[in-house]
């Protein structure tokens, strides 16, 4: 384990697999909590300075928040089979949790009180990103215009076994006026082999220095494992032949306005101009 990689259970405790908190140590805005629950058996959160999305990782779940009435995830079979419904819970009200699967609880800095709130899994858009490659399937479910929430931009990136997403490398730690915002970042991986049983999945994920800001951290990642991105260019995350990539994003930041604005790698940024000629990676989307 280093400063920003975190294998799987090394933060494990109370009950979460694993517990990422907005308030530890040179980490502000961000959080990210997985847990496996059984039928008959509970989580609970606190009230706090944070906004909640809950997403199923697989299985079905009740949310339920402190002083509203219960919000039902028909959740899904695993990340590979398709986007999921999740439930959105507001600062300052705690919630519990019940279910039979794995899932995971996305967390934001915030203040401003809000509703608990429903999106149904027909809302989540799913996008293609990239061609050839680069291609990589993208659910945008609590992004800017589809979910309201103070700060909090979560989505989620699958990668094909051999392509290579989040790339070109990029940035968001600088707030340039309708340039870049500034973005903590968390990664949290799945990854599976492409021939099941086969091997040991892995892939790798790349975060290196910005301007002004000293970071170098090339992880190679395993099945939930997560990486935390305080700023730097981040990218590529590189899905190994023969083991499909998923990874779970989380962001937020201090500034006022809820954008992900991000500035390429000036050395890798002439990427994009390839896509025009290729096509998306036909293995997309995987709920196909």
């Amino acid at each position: 384990m280093s400063e920003w990689y975190y294998p799987k259970g090394s933060t494990a405790g109370g009950g979460w697999e694993s517990a990422i908190s907005p308030t530890a140590a040179g980490w502000e805005h961000t959080g990210l909590r997985t847990a496996q629950l059984t039928p008959g058996q509970s989580l609970s959160l606190p009230p706090g300075p944070m906004e909640r999305v809950v997403v199923p990782l697989s299985g079905t779940f009740e949310v339920l928040p402190d002083g509203h009435g219960g919000i039902g995830l028909q959740g899904r079979e695993s990340v590979w089979a398709g986007p999921t419904d999740v439930a959105y819970v507001g600062p300052n009200r705690g919630l519990t949790l019940k279910g039979n699967g794995r899932v995971a609880v996305c967390e934001a800095a915030a203040t401003e009180d809000r509703e608990p709130a429903y999106l149904p899994v027909q809302a989540v858009p799913v996008e293609l990103r990239g061609a050839g490659s680069c291609s990589r399937e993208v659910r945008n479910f609590a992004t800017p215009g589809v979910l309201d929430a103070e700060s909090m931009i979560a989505c989620e990136v699958l990668t094909p076994a051999g392509n290579w997403s989040s790339y070109p490398p990029h940035k968001h730690d600088e707030e340039l006026a309708g340039v870049e915002t500034a973005l903590e970042e968390i990664y949290y991986f799945e990854l599976r082999s492409v021939i099941p049983g086969q091997g040991t999945p892995m892939g790798y994920q790349r975060v290196s220095a910005s301007p002004g800001r000293e970071i170098d951290v090339l992880a190679e990642v395993h099945d939930q494992d997560a990486v935390l991105v305080p700023f730097g260019w981040h990218g590529p995350s590189m899905a190994a032949p023969g083991y499909d990539m998923y990874y779970l994003n989380v962001m937020a930041g201090p500034g006022r306005e809820r954008a992900w604005r991000i500035t390429d790698h000036p050395d890798q940024a002439w990427v994009r101009r390839m896509w025009a000629g290729q096509e998306p990676d036909p293995r997309l989307p995987f709920s196909a």
